[in-house]
């Protein structure tokens, strides 16, 4: 049956190549367009690596710090204190790991002595760090935490900072000038891509070994630290939420001395609710996104389902003889229906296929026009395949092929369908 559908739908396209033509173009470029929104969306969500742990990832990028002087709406919105960090998320006992390291990334000078210097995106980490990302290490290892906690001068570089360097990437245990100190290479890692906005850098480094941990404000309750949180299990979300809400009010207890109390809004967030940060004074309304998506998937979908529909009608008007001469023979609404649905769909799936390799092709090559990097990035984002193509995109691609081929062929096949045997056979005309 699904052979004849084939051969039924090719049919079609050969005897009527110019609206078969405009139908499977039409229908490619809806999907097309979709499945670029899609990849948005799945890169700053889906797993990859460094971050192939998302779906157990709760993150704290930002704090908030209220006073009794600043008034119920007055707030100091920004990163936290290595101390405010420590207290609040590093002595948390359900999760599996908990990171502290720089909310962005530094452009900072990295030379070998007597040459010029080269910029790079530099992110001061824990040593925590190592366990909750991934990295591929391709030579020597990351620091540990006898290294962090002496404050060392070592750092990881990625492969092509190693490569501007030293020429090679087998360079562990060799010196080099960062922002004019001298570092020592601990390990080496594959490049990172800058839509892995929470671990990129292209090295990185210990922050006891700088003075990052002074750099605060607040009586020393904000500063220059984010933190991330590796769960067992994504189940184990609401849990580590309440034990942080424990931490934070025993923490209001401290600065509360002072006239100081922090102000949650809901963190630690998931991957999804993360990606839609703005401000740090403002909670994402995750909701309020998805709908916005529905919306723009809806009129994507809409719009050439019209058009795609008026021409799925013309080819089975000249096709009503037809319809008309297997019901005679017992052919039930029911199947006539069907049979429609399925004959479009094949072209729709076709169709599909072609707007799906149009979506990773333009995602692939045209990375810089539809994904940005994270604030402080100097790097223009990359994409590699995998990051594209995952199991969902493929599930959604087809949902949407289903959804477009209901909404263009459903009204003609249903009124095909419906017409009587004696009114097809005499063409319609009666």
């Amino acid at each position: 049956m699904i052979k004849q559908y084939i051969q039924q739908a090719w049919a079609q396209l050969r005897q009527h190549p110019v609206i078969g033509g405009v139908t499977v173009v039409g229908t490619a470029l809806s999907i097309f367009l979709i499945m670029v929104v899609v990849m948005q969306q799945q890169v700053q969500v889906l797993p990859f690596a460094p971050e192939s742990n998302r779906d157990r990832f709760l993150h704290v990028q930002w704090m908030s710090l209220g006073h009794t002087d600043w008034g119920q709406d007055g707030s100091s919105n920004g990163p936290m204190s290595d101390r405010t960090a420590r207290f609040c998320f590093k002595e948390l006992t359900t999760p599996e790991a908990v990171t502290i390291f720089q909310v962005m990334c530094v452009a900072t000078p990295l030379s070998m002595p007597g040459q010029a210097a080269i910029a790079a995106d530099m992110r001061q980490t824990d040593d925590v760090f190592w366990r909750v990302f991934d990295f591929a290490f391709i030579d020597g290892k990351p620091y540990d935490q006898a290294s962090f906690d002496a404050g060392l001068p070592v750092a990881v570089l990625t492969e092509r900072m190693a490569r501007k360097l030293f020429g090679t990437t087998a360079c562990s245990g060799q010196e080099f000038l960062l922002n004019h100190a001298p570092y020592r290479v601990q390990g080496v890692v594959k490049d990172v891509s800058p839509l892995a906005k929470t671990a990129y850098a292209e090295v990185w480094i210990p922050y006891t070994s700088t003075d990052a941990v002074s750099d605060t404000w607040s009586d020393d309750i904000m500063g220059m630290f984010s933190a991330t949180i590796l769960a067992h299990h994504r189940s184990d979300f609401p849990a580590i939420r309440e034990e942080c809400e424990r931490r934070r009010q025993e923490y209001d207890k401290q600065i509360g001395e002072l006239g100081y109390h922090l102000i949650s809004r809901n963190r630690p967030y998931d991957q999804e609710k993360n990606a839609l940060v703005q401000g740090a004074n403002i909670e994402p309304d995750v909701e309020a996104a998805r709908r916005s998506r529905f919306i723009v998937f809806l009129i994507l979908l809409i719009v050439p389902a019209v058009n795609i529909s008026s021409m799925t009608q013309s080819r089975l008007r000249q096709r009503i003889s037809e319809i008309g001469l297997r019901r005679s023979f017992g052919c039930t609404r029911t199947e006539v229906l069907w049979q429609i649905l399925a004959e479009n769909l094949v072209v729709t799936l076709l169709a599909g296929v072609l707007g799906l390799i149009l979506s990773v092709l333009f995602a692939y090559f045209g990375n810089d026009l539809i994904f940005t990097s994270g604030w402080g990035i100097r790097q223009a984002p990359t994409v590699s395949v995998s990051m594209l193509l995952h199991p969902s995109t493929f599930a959604w691609a087809l949902f949407f092929c289903f959804v477009l081929n209901l909404l263009s062929s459903g009204l003609p096949a249903w009124r095909a369908s419906r017409m009587g045997i004696v009114n097809a056979l005499l063409g319609g005309r009666k």
